[in-house]
């Protein structure tokens, strides 16, 4: 079992498809343990993606991500991480697999409506990050 982090950004808590989202992640074999509604800071935001800092998105990136409600979720099952990357699709919601999360939601290359983990490095600091142990299940 392994755990990772899905983030449903701004604009698909916007759209209102929370809900289809978090469904698309239990049909895959994906567990929620964690789960929380939450408006991001600036400053929670510049220190989840800290190691952007300096390259010229990370501005946008932090303003995009503080624009509205966030779903944080910490995710558990066979092959989480790469589990779910297979799920969100390409980051390039135009390169997208029909029938993936960003082709069905997203509205661009940087709102691209979910964030997940890339390695189990990753999961644990993100997760870690946004929860703590007596919020995980």
């Amino acid at each position: 079992m392994e755990r990772t982090l899905g983030i449903i950004k701004p604009n698909a808590t916007k759209k209102n498809v929370t809900g289809r989202i978090i469904a698309m992640w239990e049909d895959a074999g994906l567990r929620v343990v964690g789960l929380k509604r939450t408006w991001l800071t600036p400053a929670q935001a510049e220190g989840f993606y800290a190691e952007h800092l300096g390259k010229p998105f990370f501005g946008n990136l932090v303003e995009f991500m503080t624009s509205g409600p966030v779903v944080l979720a910490a995710l558990e099952g066979e092959d989480a991480i790469q589990g779910n990357r297979r799920l969100m699709g390409a980051t390039n919601p135009a390169e997208a697999a029909e029938g993936t999360i960003r082709k069905l939601y997203a509205d661009s290359f940087t709102e691209n409506a979910v964030h997940g983990s890339d390695s189990p490095a990753s999961a644990e600091r993100e997760i870690n990050f946004f929860f703590n142990v007596f919020e995980l299940i």
